[in-house]
């Protein structure tokens, strides 16, 4: 009785699962028991034969060389190989001597006939994968040009089934939107924004904290703002799922990446790391912990600054954000005024441009897909101009999506109240919340000896000045002059509300409004700094 090796395979391992190898074995067993020949050691894959290089199957073949066993029997002839590659090492076994035998092909291996039956079939198995491999591709061509994604959802999006868009996780969808507002604030390097978003819950598909080397994809991947990209092609596409995230900050976010020096991570996350530099040397004053307080020190020798403590350096940052002082009907009139402009701005508006300038993109495109198919351009030339129009498509649809939310009446009065309240509010947030606060609303932030510099944000000051201005002139008599200035400084105030800082304000504002609101929804604060304004 000679001794075989079986061998049996699957393409995947959910094939696995199933009866497929059960029923590969039992037709090994009847075919050994029929040709009296002994089955020594079974050798299992589940792995696709259409690409060489299975590991099992070349541990089996070394086996074979080495004498470990006199035949091989596998159940058909396309489940030992469809590549000419592995086909001739089976065929180099014949040749050595080594019995091959088919439990499901009525073939004599060892004469010329069966030989070249074998042949043919494993020549046609070739072709069916090459043939199935173009309609795959066809398939998935056809679903990226619908603007579907038809591989496994990146981390923040769930599947849905095949023929359907990708759609938001509620778990981690909101994550992967934080992922990017902190990395495109630039204060986080890759290897502590992992560490953070790990602290936060992200997870990955198998439940395990995100390497940096996903975070960096996560970054990478347009397919977030909407669009779809084909890392392997350089194709670019148009998706029809709901972005998580706005072009501008993923365009942002690669700014950041192209021009990053990543910060170290501290052992103690002190409030003010990295946020203050010292003006003589302009290197970031470094925290320390002694005796109970928190000394921000240059480190470089023979500087005239040498150390500030924290509370000197919050005491600056509460008087930068406590300028702005407005009353209760400074608000309400403000806001009435803002509210009677932009219901006169509706009535003299112009026609919309956006939707011709994204139609004209658009001609442009199917003009770069015609230079491609007159081989007027390459592969290349067409996927990087392809990118560009699309990314530019989605700016302006994002534009135009902005410009139907623009700020209204009820915006205006959140901003006023935001401002108005920002000092208290800063009093009361946690550690984490007030570094976002002071990258949203100040700069040039540094130490000079002792002296402390701290000044509030373009955006934030134009507002100050636009609102102090309307303030003290809402009761003149309107002349020609000064309605063009009274006009200049609503759009100044306007484009304050709509700006990205004060949106990312906002959403801290009520996070702890929530958690510090009283029954009568008013917010609780220090005794005091009840009256610090």
């Amino acid at each position: 009785m000679k001794s075989c090796f079986g061998y049996v395979r699957v393409s995947t391992a959910k094939q696995g699962e199933g009866v497929s190898l059960e029923a590969q074995r039992d037709a090994i067993v009847a075919f050994a028991s029929r040709n009296d020949l002994h089955v020594v050691s079974w050798f299992e894959e589940k792995e696709t034969a259409a690409k060489s290089g299975r590991p099992i199957f070349s541990a089996m073949m070394k086996a074979l060389h080495k004498g470990e066993a006199q035949g091989l029997i596998i159940h058909k002839i396309d489940r030992s190989a469809r590549n000419f590659a592995d086909w001739a090492k089976i065929g180099e076994l014949s040749d050595q001597g080594i019995d091959v035998h088919f439990a499901s092909e009525t073939l004599d291996f060892r004469s010329r006939g069966g030989r070249l039956s074998a042949d043919i079939q494993a020549v046609i198995a070739a072709d069916y994968i090459r043939n199935l491999r173009e309609e795959t591709k066809k398939g998935i061509n056809g679903r990226l040009k619908q603007g579907l994604y038809p591989f496994k959802a990146p981390i923040g999006y769930c599947d849905n089934g095949g023929g359907k868009a990708k759609t938001p996780d509620s778990v981690r969808g909101p994550l992967i939107i934080k992922a990017f507002e902190l990395y495109g604030s630039g204060g986080y390097s890759l290897c502590s924004l992992r560490i953070h978003m790990e602290a936060l819950g992200l997870r990955n598909g198998y439940g395990r904290p995100v390497s940096k080397g996903g975070i960096e994809q996560i970054l990478n991947n347009p397919f977030y703002a909407g669009t779809i990209k084909i890392k392997r092609t350089g194709m670019t596409y148009a998706g029809i799922h709901e972005p998580l995230i706005a072009q501008s900050l993923f365009d942002r976010v690669q700014d950041v990446k192209a021009g990053r020096s990543g910060k170290k991570v501290t052992k103690h996350l002190h409030t003010y790391r990295g946020l203050f530099q010292c003006q003589h040397c302009k290197l970031a004053m470094i925290p320390e912990r002694q005796k109970g307080h928190v000394y921000y020190r240059c480190h470089t020798p023979d500087c005239l600054t040498k150390c500030v403590r924290e509370e000197g350096l919050e005491t600056k940052v509460l008087d930068v954000l406590s300028r702005t002082v407005l009353t209760d009907n400074d608000v309400q009139l403000l806001t009435a005024e803002v509210s009677k402009w932009i219901e006169g701005k509706h009535a003299r508006a112009t026609p919309n441009t956006t939707p011709m300038q994204i139609a004209a993109l658009e001609q442009k495109l199917d003009r770069l897909t015609d230079a491609l198919i007159d081989r007027v351009i390459d592969n290349d030339a067409y996927a990087k101009r392809k990118q560009t129009i699309l990314f530019e498509v989605a700016r302006l649809k994002e534009a135009q999506l902005q410009e139907k939310k623009a700020a209204n009446a009820e915006d205006v009065r959140k901003f006023l109240e935001l401002i108005k309240n920002l000092a208290q509010l800063y009093i009361i947030a946690k550690p984490v919340e007030k570094r976002e606060m002071l990258e949203n609303t100040t700069s040039n932030r540094f130490v000079a000896g002792k002296s402390v510099c701290v000044e509030p944000q373009d955006w934030l000051k134009e507002a100050d000045e636009s609102v102090t201005a309307l303030v003290g002139a809402l009761h003149r008599p309107t002349s020609r002059s000064s309605h063009h200035v009274k006009t200049q400084h609503i759009e100044t105030l306007l484009q304050s509300v709509s700006d990205t800082r004060s949106i990312c304000l906002l959403k801290i504002v009520t996070t702890q409004t929530n958690q510090n609101a009283s029954p009568s929804g008013e917010v609780q604060l220090p005794l005091d700094h009840q009256d610090r304004r």
